[in-house]
């Protein structure tokens, strides 16, 4: 079903500009709108009467809810009142809060009212006895928003701190039923963005916006996420609201466009464009949809969905939108009954039963939802249409085809790979950073401003600029900063390049891409700019804005890209395995002499792992960082076919997060300086926290066993610590050497890295000796070890197999001494390379 867009309505001034709120009564009879200041507005459905005013009132509502006999209005003065509507009169104070209120909540049978203010607790009061109240008060930041489930039963809590709450509040103590973290972005209470939980009306499911401008639907059970509405917005989510029997659901953004979609597909069915809205509402029985905005105005809109896509309104309760709805699972199982133009049976005749020892008396009765035979019509030919009441397939070639109901055809769910969506590397939902600064963009509904801040602002001056083109992606380096946009208005994709230093005038530049096409990632260099798109392309440009090379991926539809001097490190999707998800794939690729270093290699996630990011050290080697919180490094991608992916830090073993005293994750910002460097995210966040967020840097320490003991248990204990200690920092040291050597040999290197190479090879040699000296203490059967550590050493010169002979001496090892010495005489005579050879 193509989108339409339908045609304008007039506004209805309402109220002076400011937060403006709107509610139907249950039965639809009434719409109810309070804005900022004293009156509140009460409209008959289906008049063009003038409404009726109540004057008088707070100002400055904030929150608005309504029963079919009373409405509930809260204001930034704490002051929660009731209303009645059959004289439109004051009724009572509701109760009084020291802080602004949020939002307010009315159970479906309209006598439990939820009261959410800046303060960290949630009132709950009965609207006939304001005396009976009950509270929430174990939130550790304000709540936004406030849902009922539409049992009554849970109560859904949107709080600031981008977690979500499901109470159970069945009972005067309510009880945390649910946590959920990420689901929601974080935002302050007065924001006119929505974090807003809306249970779908079956009850099973709930959506929420997401940072990303989409929303998705969520498991009420275990929040496993379900399908996703996506695609639809380019600004933040302001308001969004199932229909009254879910078949549809509308959402408003600040990208001025009101968007009704199907839920049973997930599509666009209708487009609207209105600007600033910031609440709406559907009528509860009739094809009637009303909303405000942000400047006071009332829409009212009769007629609202086409003839077109007015049956999926008028259809009964349909179901929430799963990816695996089990109550379609069951339902199609069930055993069809075909009379077939014979008579029912009688309920006292049964089925005939099997011979003995049939296949049905052997394996047993079915169990519930089995299917009855082993052949499925699909084909829709016809010849499996079930079994009659005498427990015999049906024979209606004989009957009327006039009278004859069409056969259902068999439904099958259609199988789809599971893909790597395409991400911005180090991007976070107020734009992203590196070690060089951080880029972040405020929202300002128009348009948005950008500000680009440094570190080291000694070298580099901080600066900021209006965004009429909505930027939403940003990389920067010690060069520049590139920005890009996705297509909006009939406008195409744009990316757009500022230097940070020049010797003329004007340096910075635009250019646009075709028509259609969509910028998946950036990425930015000391020497070119790399874009993805949506097509699978890879685009090339000068750093001064001029083509260089263009070119479709094999491995597609595109992930992520990432660059380094002249070399770029492209992820797309691959094959699909047996678990049906596509491979992730990688490419790098020399640009400056047209060469391929690897094409098309697996990147190596664990199972049931995603990547999270993926980046270049300051030494030049690809990096990537997955959902398990593992670093790789990617070893030998000089050379082709000779690339593997090595763990470098797995932070699930960091010391800090033994004992499960903390829980926390980590932001990946870099590798540098041998360190990984990174932000500290508490409890379940996401995403960094803005503006400045803290950067952390760890040592690198390769998963090689256990964590080893602490230095002070026994002797035992002690020996067997030191002694993993030492085997990781080989393994590490190693590690770091090799890929030193693969940047030397393939470049001109400086004396410096030279000597650097040299220096390495004798720190993993001193391990090795310490490795060494562990073995020899440890006794005489642990000799033969010992013998191999010394074999591992990479020492020419002698001095320090010399030191081995002495290790050996010192702990009386006579026999592992003249063994060294033996290495030693065969590695100065050259003839230990001729027995690896042969």
């Amino acid at each position: 079903m193509a989108a339409v867009t339908q045609r304008w309505v007039r506004g209805r001034p309402a109220h002076p500009n400011g937060p403006t709120f709107l509610t139907y009564t249950p039965d639809g009879t009434k719409l109810i709108t309070a804005g900022s200041n004293n009156v509140i507005r009460v409209y008959e459905t289906g008049s063009d009467d003038e409404p009726t005013n109540i004057d008088d009132v707070q100002d400055n509502n904030t929150a608005l809810a309504a029963s079919n006999d009373i409405f509930i209005t809260g204001s930034e003065d704490g002051s929660v009142y009731v209303y009645t509507l059959d004289n439109y009169l004051y009724d009572r104070m509701l109760t009084r809060c020291t802080l602004p209120i949020r939002d307010i909540a009315l159970s479906p049978d309209g006598i439990w009212a939820a009261i959410a203010s800046d303060e960290l607790e949630i009132k709950i009061i009965d609207t006939r006895d304001m005396t009976n109240v009950f509270y929430i008060r174990d939130l550790p930041k304000p709540p936004k928003h406030l849902s009922f489930h539409p049992s009554g039963s849970y109560l859904a809590v949107s709080c600031t701190d981008g977690v979500v709450y499901v109470y159970s509040v069945s009972t005067e103590d309510p009880t945390l039923r649910n946590k959920f973290d990420g689901m929601i972005r974080r935002l302050e209470g007065e924001d006119e963005k929505s974090s807003r939980v809306i249970w779908h009306p079956d009850g099973r499911a709930f959506a929420t916006p997401t940072a990303t401008r989409d929303v998705q639907v969520f498991n009420q059970d275990d929040g496993h996420k379900e399908r996703i509405f996506t695609g639809g917005h380019m600004g933040d989510i302001t308001a969004l609201a199932w229909s009254p029997n879910g078949a549809l659901l509308a959402t408003t953004a600040s990208d001025r466009k009101i968007l009704i979609w199907d839920t049973k597909t997930q599509k666009i069915i209708a487009r609207y464009d209105y600007s600033g809205v910031i609440n709406l509402a559907w009528h509860p029985t009739d094809n009637i949809f009303s909303f405000v905005t942000s400047e006071g105005e009332l829409f009212i809109y009769p007629d609202f969905l086409s003839a077109e896509t007015l049956p999926l309104l008028k259809q009964s309760m349909q179901p929430a939108p799963f990816v695996r709805d089990p109550l379609a699972e069951t339902s199609g199982n069930a055993r069809k009954t075909l009379t077939n133009g014979l008579k029912p049976a009688l309920e006292s005749r049964t089925k005939r039963k099997g011979t003995p020892d049939s296949l049905d008396d052997i394996l047993g009765p079915r169990s519930e939802g089995e299917e009855d035979d082993f052949v499925d019509d699909d084909d829709g030919a016809g010849y499996h249409d079930g079994v009659n009441g005498y427990g015999k397939r049906s024979y209606d070639f004989a009957d009327g085809f006039e009278d004859r109901e069409p056969k259902r055809r068999a439904t099958y769910r259609s199988w789809q790979p599971q893909i790597h969506e395409p991400f911005q590397p180090g991007s976070t939902p107020w734009r992203g950073l590196n070690l060089t600064g951080f880029v972040w963009t405020v929202d300002q509904d128009s348009h948005h401003t950008v500000t680009v801040e440094f570190y080291d602002r000694e070298f580099h001056r901080d600066f900021h600029f209006t965004d009429p083109y909505l930027y939403d992606k940003a990389c920067l380096n010690e060069n520049g900063t590139l920005f890009s946009c996705p297509p909006s208005d009939g406008n195409p994709a744009m990316i757009f390049y500022r230097p940070h230093e020049t010797w003329t005038s004007r340096a910075d530049w635009r250019t646009q891409l075709p028509a259609g096409e969509d910028i998946t990632s950036i990425s930015l260099s000391e020497s070119y700019i790399t874009i993805t798109t949506s097509s699978s392309y890879i685009r090339t440009y000068t750093l001064f804005g001029t083509p260089l090379r263009i070119h479709r991926q094999k491995s597609s539809p595109t992930v992520t890209c990432a660059s380094w001097r002249n070399y770029i490190l492209t992820l797309g999707n691959g094959p699909v395995g047996a678990s049906g998800d596509a491979q992730l794939l990688y490419t790098i690729e020399n640009v400056k002499r047209d060469e391929i270093c690897q094409s098309e290699d697996v990147v190596a996630l664990a199972p049931n792992t995603t990547l999270k990011s993926v980046f270049w050290s300051d030494q030049g080697d690809p990096c990537i960082y997955d959902s398990s919180g593992v670093l790789l490094v990617l070893l030998h991608w000089r050379s082709p076919g000779q690339a593997r992916w090595v763990p470098l830090l797995d932070t699930k073993t960091l010391e800090r997060l033994r004992g499960g005293k903390r829980e926390e994750s980590y932001w990946p910002v870099a590798v540098a300086q041998g360190k990984f460097h990174c932000i500290i995210l508490k409890g379940g966040d996401q995403y960094p926290y803005f503006p400045r967020p803290l950067l952390s840097e760890f040592e690198f320490r390769i998963p090689i066993t256990t964590a080893p003991a602490p230095a002070d248990e026994d002797q035992e204990n002690s020996s067997v610590g030191e002694g993993q200690r030492l085997e990781e920092s080989f393994v590490r040291s190693s590690l770091m050497l090799s890929l030193l050597e693969d940047l030397t040999s393939s470049t001109h290197a400086t004396h410096a890295q030279k000597s650097e190479v040299s220096r390495r090879e004798i720190e993993v040699d001193k391990v090795l000796l310490q490795l060494l000296n562990v073995e020899c203490r440890e006794g005489e059967e642990r000799g033969m070890k010992a013998l191999e550590i010394v074999g591992l050493m990479r020492d020419r010169s002698g001095k320090l197999l010399e030191a081995a002979q002495k290790i050996a001496g010192r702990y009386s090892r006579g026999v592992l001494q003249e063994k060294i010495q033996e290495v030693a005489e065969k590695r100065l005579m050259g003839t230990d390379e001729e027995e690896e050879v042969g």
